[in-house]
């Protein structure tokens, strides 16, 4: 397992100040938030090479882990399906994910209402590693890491516009989501690996809605800082594209000002 660990605190951290944790597995690195009572992220503990299978030995190595305060998990993993929650059902959750891929045997389900409940994301665990985390955290609870992206629109989709897409960027995957009218329309997990990766999905996307290319709106989130996708290299191919960065839920110090630079989305917002 590569150990590297890089260290992001507020200017007054203190461990024993630790009320909650926050867990979020990305396909190939892991972040570890630690919370106040106030629920401001008081320091972060970023794995920026991580293999899900070495989780067991990093949670009896990590400083943050072994505190037993209580913990959320956030997995963003391609295994989730979106149920309007007039039709959801926790007895068919292992059904709504088969349609996504071949699921292991013996796994967790799990759900998160977001919309005010018209919307149920539904996604797994391992048993195997639900238990290795239940065995260390008295309290626990399981998200799809997708709530936190769209959580965020949802709470701002009255400043979009008719035809709305936006990107999430993370870790060679992103999250595409379409809005027509301020309602969601389309939400998927791509695997990326070059520029033109984004530009060919948000353009099928386009089409498949029919949306007009003169109108609609495309908004990119989470591009680090160093990177080649950029609003001038993406109006070459949209009438009408930003790049941004979310506003976000509380304040942060200027000793998280590396990790915001990595395009991390949950460092500006996470699902409450």
């Amino acid at each position: 397992m590569e150990t590297t660990l890089k260290v992001f605190k507020s200017d007054k951290f203190d461990a024993g100040d630790t009320a909650s944790l926050s867990l979020f597995l990305y396909p190939s690195f892991l972040a570890i938030f630690a919370k106040d009572q106030n629920q401001a992220n008081i320091g972060i503990h970023f794995y920026p090479k991580f293999d899900w299978n070495s989780l067991e030995k990093l949670i009896i190595s990590d400083p943050l882990l072994k505190i037993d305060v209580p913990a959320r998990v956030y997995l963003h993993q391609s295994g989730f399906s979106l149920v309007p929650g007039v039709l959801y059902s926790s007895e068919n959750d292992r059904t709504y994910l088969e349609y996504v891929q071949e699921l292991p045997e013996k796994s967790h389900f799990f759900h998160t209402a977001l919309d005010s409940n018209n919307v149920q994301i539904v996604s797994f665990i391992e048993e195997k590693l639900k238990r290795s985390l239940q065995a260390r955290f008295t309290e626990i609870s399981f998200y799809h890491g997708s709530c936190s992206f769209l959580s965020y629109l949802f709470k701002e989709r009255f400043n979009l516009i008719g035809q709305e897409i936006l990107v999430n960027l993370l870790d060679g995957k992103m999250y595409l989501a379409a809005f027509t009218d301020q309602e969601l329309t389309t939400f998927n997990m791509f695997e990326i690996s070059k520029k033109e990766d984004l530009l060919k999905y948000v353009q099928i996307l386009i089409k498949q809605l029919n949306f007009n290319p003169k109108h609609v709106r495309v908004t990119i989130y989470g591009v680090p800082s160093k990177s080649e996708i950029t609003e001038e290299w993406a109006q070459e191919y949209f009438h009408n594209v930003r790049i941004l960065t979310p506003h976000a839920n509380q304040n942060y110090s200027h000793g998280f000002k590396k990790i915001k630079d990595l395009g991390l989305f949950e460092v500006y917002w996470q699902y409450q």
